[in-house]
C-alpha cells in the first residue's frame, strides 16, 4: 500500500472518529441544558415530545450517547477509527467510575435488599471494584468509553423503562428528607451528561494527551455554561418579578433631557418608582430615590477613602519596601482581611467609630466601614497588577535619566491601571449590595422622604475641624438596608398603592441596575487604560 493512500486511510478513519463524536456532544449539551430548565421549572417534566415526557426523552438521550460513546471506544480498539490512545485510562479515572459504580451498587442493595450496611456495603465495594477495574485495566479507547457508556445505559434504561419518572420519590432516612423524582432525575442526568460529554470529547481527539485536555475542557466549559446560565437565570427572575412595580407610571414623554453644545431637547423615560421619595402621602408613585442616593454616596465615599490607600500601599510595598518578613505579614493580612465577613466591620464600626464619630448612625460611618472592607482587595489587586508590569518599563525609565518616583508615576502605574480598575470593580460589587454593615452602623428610616443633601451640607469654618457636614453625621437609607426592611417589616407604609412584595421586588431590580451601572463605568474606565496604553 502506497503511503499516499495509507495516509488517506487514516484520515478517514480519524473523521469518523470525529463524525460520531461531535453528534455526541451536542446531544451531551442539549441534555445538559435541557435538565437544568427542568430543574428550574422552565421546562415541565410531564409535558409531550414526540410522544414521549420530557424525562423518557432525558433517558433515550442516555442510551443514545452511551451507544455513541462505547461506540467509539470499540471501534478504536479494533483499529476501525484512527486514535492515539494510551496502555490505560490512568488510576485517577479508575477512582472515578470505582466510586460511581459504587454508588449504583449501594443504591441497587438499598433498594431491593437492605438499608444495613451488612448489606449494603458488600454490594457497593464489588461494584466499585469492578467500575475500578473496568477503567484501568483495558487501553485508554475501552477504559474511558465503556464504563461511562454502561453508566449512561443503565440510568437511561431505568428512566425509559418508567422505574425513575417523575412520580418515583426517594425516601433518605438518614436525613429525613424527601427527594421526589421530578427533581432527582433532571439532576442525576445533567451529571451523566457531563459523563458523556468528558468521554465523547476525549474520544474526538483521538485519547492521548490531547483527548485528556479536550475532555477536561468540555467538562469544564459546560460547567462554566450552566454557571453564567444561572447567573442568567438570577437576572431573569428578578427582572419578570420587579419590572411591573418598575414600571408603575413610566412615560416617554413625561420629560426631556438638554443635549449639551447641541440645544436639542429628547425626550427619555420617566420611571417614577425611581424617581420619587418612598416615605410621603403626597406621593401619588412612591419611590426609591432616597435609597438610590444613599446607595451612591456610599459607594463614593468608600472609594475615596480605599482606593488612594489601597494603589499607594501597594506602590510602597511594590516599589519600596525590602521583599521580607514585613511584606508576607502585610499580605497575610490583607488576605485574611478581605475574607472577613462583612458583619464583624460591622461590629468594628459599631464599637469603634461610631462613639467617635457622629454618636449613632450616620453615612460617613459607613462610608469608612465599607471602605475598610475595600481597602484589602484594592490593595491585593494593585500590588498583583505592579509586579506584573515589565522590569524592562523600569529600566528602560532609568536608561533615560528618569527618577524613581517619576518612573513609578508615570509608567508603572498607569500600566498597572486596567489590573487594578479591575478589584476596584469586584470590590463595588460587593460592597453596594452589602446590608449587615448597614443595619448597624447607617440605617436610619428605611422609607425617607428625602434623599441625603450632602453637597449643600458642607459648612467651613475657620476654627477645626474647618469644614463640617451635617448630612455626613446623620443617618440614612440604601437599596439594600431598603429591600431587608421591606422584607421584614411584613407591611409597606402604602399598602393601597404596593404589596410588601411588590416593592421588594421593584427595590431589588434598582439594587442589580445600580451595580451593573457602577460595573459598566468600571469596565468603560479599564477599557480606557488599556487603549490608551495600546496607542502609547
Amino acid at each position: 500500500m502506497s503511503n499516499a493512500t495509507e495516509t488517506e486511510l487514516r484520515a478517514g478513519r480519524s473523521t469518523l472518529g470525529r463524525q460520531v463524536a461531535l453528534p455526541v456532544l451536542g446531544l451531551a449539551f442539549l441534555t445538559f441544558l435541557a435538565t437544568w430548565a427542568t430543574t428550574f421549572q422552565w421546562l415541565d417534566e410531564s409535558r409531550t415530545v414526540l410522544g414521549m415526557t420530557v424525562l423518557t426523552l432525558f433517558g433515550v438521550a442516555l442510551l443514545l450517547m452511551a451507544a455513541g460513546v462505547a461506540g467509539i471506544g470499540v471501534l478504536s480498539r479494533v483499529g476501525y477509527v484512527d486514535t492515539t490512545p494510551s496502555s490505560t485510562a490512568g488510576l485517577p479515572v479508575g477512582i472515578v467510575f470505582g466510586t460511581l459504580w459504587a454508588l449504583i451498587g449501594m443504591a441497587v442493595a438499598l433498594q431491593y435488599i437492605g438499608d444495613s450496611i451488612v448489606y449494603w456495603g458488600p454490594v457497593a465495594l464489588v461494584f466499585g471494584a469492578a467500575g475500578l477495574l473496568m477503567a484501568t485495566l483495558p487501553r485508554e479507547d475501552i477504559g474511558s468509553t465503556v464504563p461511562s457508556a454502561l453508566l449512561l445505559a443503565v440510568l437511561g434504561g431505568l428512566i425509559v423503562a418508567g422505574v425513575f419518572d417523575a412520580t418515583w420519590v426517594y425516601e433518605a432516612e438518614w436525613t429525613g428528607a424527601v427527594f421526589p423524582g421530578s427533581e432527582l432525575v433532571p439532576l442525576l442526568v445533567s451529571g451523566a451528561a457531563l459523563l458523556g460529554a468528558w468521554s465523547a470529547g476525549k474520544a474526538k481527539e483521538g485519547f492521548g494527551a490531547q483527548g485528556r485536555e479536550a475532555g477536561a475542557f468540555y467538562i469544564i466549559a459546560t460547567i462554566v455554561g450552566s454557571m453564567l446560565s444561572v447567573l442568567a437565570l438570577l437576572v431573569w427572575f428578578i427582572v419578570k418579578n420587579g419590572l411591573d412595580t418598575f414600571l408603575t407610571g413610566a412615560s416617554l414623554t413625561g420629560g426631556h433631557l438638554n443635549v449639551p453644545f447641541t440645544g436639542l431637547s429628547v425626550p427619555f423615560v420617566e420611571v417614577p418608582f425611581v424617581t420619587n421619595v418612598t416615605g410621603s402621602l403626597f406621593v401619588e408613585t412612591p419611590g426609591v430615590m432616597p435609597a438610590v442616593v444613599g446607595t451612591l454616596w456610599l459607594v463614593f465615599g468608600a472609594v475615596l477613602f480605599a482606593v488612594p490607600l489601597g494603589v499607594g500601599a501597594a506602590v510602597f510595598l511594590t516599589e519600596y519596601a525590602e521583599q521580607g518578613r514585613f511584606t508576607q505579614v502585610v499580605e497575610v493580612a490583607t488576605n485574611g482581611l478581605w475574607s472577613t465577613p462583612s458583619i464583624v466591620f460591622g461590629l468594628f464600626g459599631l464599637a469603634f467609630l461610631v462613639p467617635r464619630i457622629s454618636g449613632g448612625n450616620s453615612i460617613f460611618v459607613g462610608q469608612l466601614v465599607l471602605g475598610f472592607m475595600l481597602l484589602p482587595l484594592v490593595l491585593i489587586t494593585s500590588r498583583e497588577s505592579i509586579k506584573a508590569v515589565p522590569d524592562e518599563y523600569r529600566d528602560a525609565s532609568a536608561a533615560l535619566g528618569v527618577s524613581r518616583w517619576q518612573t513609578i508615576r508615570s509608567v508603572v502605574v498607569p500600566a498597572a491601571m486596567p489590573g487594578t480598575i479591575t478589584g476596584i470593580i469586584l470590590g463595588v460589587g460587593r460592597i453596594a449590595g452589602e446590608t449587615a454593615p448597614l443595619l448597624l452602623v447607617f440605617g436610619g428610616a428605611p422609607y425617607p422622604s428625602s434623599s441625603p443633601n450632602v453637597v449643600g451640607g458642607f459648612e467651613f469654618s475657620t476654627q477645626p475641624p474647618f469644614v463640617t457636614n451635617h448630612a455626613l453625621l446623620e443617618p440614612a437609607s440604601a437599596l439594600p438596608y431598603q429591600l431587608y426592611s421591606t422584607i421584614t417589616a411584613g407591611v409597606f407604609p402604602r399598602p393601597e398603592i404596593y404589596s410588601n412584595q411588590e416593592f421588594g421586588w421593584g427595590t431589588a431590580l434598582v439594587l442589580l441596575l445600580v451595580v451593573l451601572g457602577l460595573y459598566a463605568i468600571g469596565v468603560a474606565s479599564r477599557l480606557y487604560f488599556r487603549r490608551k496604553l495600546h496607542y502609547e
